[in-house]
Protein backbone atom coordinates (compact mmCIF):
# COMPACT_ATOMS: atom_id res chain seq x y z
CA UNK A 1 0.00 0.00 0.00
CA UNK A 2 2.84 2.31 0.35
CA UNK A 3 3.92 3.93 -2.68
CA UNK A 4 7.07 4.23 -4.07
CA UNK A 5 7.14 7.59 -4.95
CA UNK A 6 4.72 9.97 -3.11
CA UNK A 7 1.41 11.42 -5.00
CA UNK A 8 0.97 14.87 -6.08
CA UNK A 9 -1.13 15.11 -3.00
CA UNK A 10 1.34 14.35 -0.64
CA UNK A 11 2.96 17.82 -0.33
CA UNK A 12 -0.76 19.11 -0.48
CA UNK A 13 -1.20 17.13 2.44
CA UNK A 14 2.10 18.30 4.15
CA UNK A 15 1.04 21.93 4.09
CA UNK A 16 -1.88 21.35 5.84
CA UNK A 17 -0.18 19.71 8.30
CA UNK A 18 1.59 22.67 8.45
CA UNK A 19 -0.85 25.15 8.26
CA UNK A 20 -2.45 23.25 11.71
CA UNK A 21 0.64 23.19 13.11
CA UNK A 22 1.19 27.13 12.55
CA UNK A 23 -2.06 27.63 14.52
CA UNK A 24 -0.98 25.72 17.70
CA UNK A 25 2.26 27.40 17.70
CA UNK A 26 0.02 30.75 17.28
CA UNK A 27 -1.35 29.68 19.84
CA UNK A 28 1.21 28.70 22.52
CA UNK A 29 2.84 31.98 21.53
CA UNK A 30 0.00 34.16 21.21
CA UNK A 31 -2.52 35.70 23.06
CA UNK A 32 -5.32 33.00 22.65
CA UNK A 33 -5.06 29.63 23.77
CA UNK A 34 -3.98 26.86 21.40
CA UNK A 35 -7.79 25.54 21.22
CA UNK A 36 -8.88 29.17 19.80
CA UNK A 37 -6.08 29.53 17.60
CA UNK A 38 -7.06 26.24 16.28
CA UNK A 39 -10.24 25.99 16.04
CA UNK A 40 -10.74 29.99 15.19
CA UNK A 41 -6.96 31.05 13.29
CA UNK A 42 -7.33 31.37 9.48
CA UNK A 43 -4.58 28.74 8.96
CA UNK A 44 -6.61 26.15 10.45
CA UNK A 45 -9.69 27.18 8.51
CA UNK A 46 -7.59 27.23 5.37
CA UNK A 47 -6.19 23.70 6.32
CA UNK A 48 -9.90 22.11 6.72
CA UNK A 49 -11.06 24.21 3.72
CA UNK A 50 -7.98 22.23 1.74
CA UNK A 51 -9.33 19.47 2.94
CA UNK A 52 -12.68 18.79 1.82
CA UNK A 53 -11.58 20.76 -1.37
CA UNK A 54 -9.41 17.63 -2.41
CA UNK A 55 -10.77 15.02 -0.13
CA UNK A 56 -12.15 13.23 -3.42
CA UNK A 57 -8.59 12.72 -5.02
CA UNK A 58 -7.28 10.58 -2.10
CA UNK A 59 -10.21 8.42 -1.69
CA UNK A 60 -9.03 5.03 -1.44
CA UNK A 61 -5.57 5.76 -1.64
CA UNK A 62 -3.21 5.68 1.64
CA UNK A 63 -3.72 9.44 2.13
CA UNK A 64 -7.16 9.40 2.89
CA UNK A 65 -6.90 7.99 6.25
CA UNK A 66 -5.09 11.53 6.49
CA UNK A 67 -7.55 13.88 5.10
CA UNK A 68 -10.42 11.46 7.61
CA UNK A 69 -7.39 12.32 10.57
CA UNK A 70 -7.18 16.35 9.72
CA UNK A 71 -10.68 16.79 9.62
CA UNK A 72 -11.91 14.59 12.66
CA UNK A 73 -8.82 16.42 14.57
CA UNK A 74 -10.71 19.97 13.79
CA UNK A 75 -14.41 18.54 14.64
CA UNK A 76 -13.62 16.47 17.36
CA UNK A 77 -11.29 19.34 18.94
CA UNK A 78 -14.70 22.02 18.23
CA UNK A 79 -17.07 19.46 19.99
CA UNK A 80 -14.71 18.89 23.26
CA UNK A 81 -14.35 22.09 23.18
CA UNK A 82 -18.39 23.21 23.41
CA UNK A 83 -18.44 20.73 25.28
CA UNK A 84 -15.41 21.85 28.27
CA UNK A 85 -16.95 25.26 28.16
CA UNK A 86 -20.77 24.14 28.50
CA UNK A 87 -19.68 22.46 31.66
CA UNK A 88 -17.39 25.08 32.88
CA UNK A 89 -19.59 28.10 32.44
CA UNK A 90 -22.48 27.00 35.06
CA UNK A 91 -19.43 25.77 37.25
CA UNK A 92 -18.39 29.08 37.34
CA UNK A 93 -21.28 30.27 39.34
CA UNK A 94 -19.54 28.19 42.71
CA UNK A 95 -15.82 29.45 41.32
CA UNK A 96 -14.97 25.96 39.93
CA UNK A 97 -15.31 26.62 36.61
CA UNK A 98 -12.59 29.38 36.96
CA UNK A 99 -10.03 25.98 37.13
CA UNK A 100 -12.36 23.37 35.11
CA UNK A 101 -12.19 25.54 31.63
CA UNK A 102 -8.18 26.27 31.29
CA UNK A 103 -7.13 23.18 32.52
CA UNK A 104 -9.95 21.06 29.93
CA UNK A 105 -8.76 23.15 26.95
CA UNK A 106 -5.29 22.89 28.27
CA UNK A 107 -5.21 18.89 28.08
CA UNK A 108 -7.19 19.44 24.81
CA UNK A 109 -4.43 21.50 23.54
CA UNK A 110 -2.15 19.20 24.16
CA UNK A 111 -4.20 16.39 22.46
CA UNK A 112 -4.36 18.63 19.33
CA UNK A 113 -0.58 18.67 19.40
CA UNK A 114 -0.20 15.15 19.55
CA UNK A 115 -2.79 14.48 16.64
CA UNK A 116 -0.91 17.07 14.53
CA UNK A 117 2.48 15.46 15.13
CA UNK A 118 1.65 12.09 14.96
CA UNK A 119 -0.54 12.68 11.61
CA UNK A 120 2.56 14.66 10.07
CA UNK A 121 4.71 11.83 11.33
CA UNK A 122 3.26 9.21 10.28
CA UNK A 123 2.28 10.98 6.53
CA UNK A 124 6.25 11.67 6.68
CA UNK A 125 6.87 7.88 7.35
CA UNK A 126 4.33 7.17 3.98
CA UNK A 127 1.98 5.60 6.08
CA UNK A 128 -1.28 5.46 6.39
CA UNK A 129 -2.90 6.73 10.17
CA UNK A 130 -4.50 4.34 11.80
Amino acid sequence: MTPALPPPVFGYTQVIYALHLLSVILGVLGTATIVGSFLLGIPSIVALLMNYVRRNEVRGTWLESHFRWQIRTFWWAFVWSLLILAISAPLMLVMIGFLTAPVGLFVLGVWLLYRVLRGWTTLRAFQPVP
